[in-house]
């Protein structure tokens, strides 16, 4: 399903329903931590909120524990990651550069498969 997927909202469409298999590496009520479905690095991890929220600049003050939860997530992977494999990076997207329009943050390493 993930190859054929034409919506713009993954997270929410197919990720959160349950519609493929996800490696998860963090799950709260508030936040998904997973392996990216289709990874573009050798280590794809990605931080998604559970609540659609549209993007980085899209966050309001009522979003503030969500986001707190997932900065923290992110640098507990990163660490991780940075310690396993000497290097990481955090990454998110907007407008047009963002082709699901859900806030999510890249954790990664490596150079691009692709």
């Amino acid at each position: 399903m993930t190859s054929d997927y034409s919506g713009d909202d993954f997270y929410c469409d197919v990720a959160l329903k349950g519609a493929v298999p996800l490696k998860k590496e963090y799950e709260s009520d508030a936040v998904l931590a997973y392996h990216h479905t289709r990874p573009f690095w050798p280590v794809h991890i990605v931080v998604i909120p559970k609540r659609h929220i549209a993007s980085f600049v899209t966050l309001s003050a009522d979003d503030t524990p969500i986001f707190l939860e997932m900065v923290e997530v992110m640098k507990t992977l990163a660490a991780s990651v940075t310690a396993e494999h000497g290097a990481a990076r955090i990454l998110t997207n907007l407008g047009r550069y963002q082709d699901s329009k859900h806030l999510h943050f890249h954790v990664s390493s490596g150079e691009p498969l692709r």
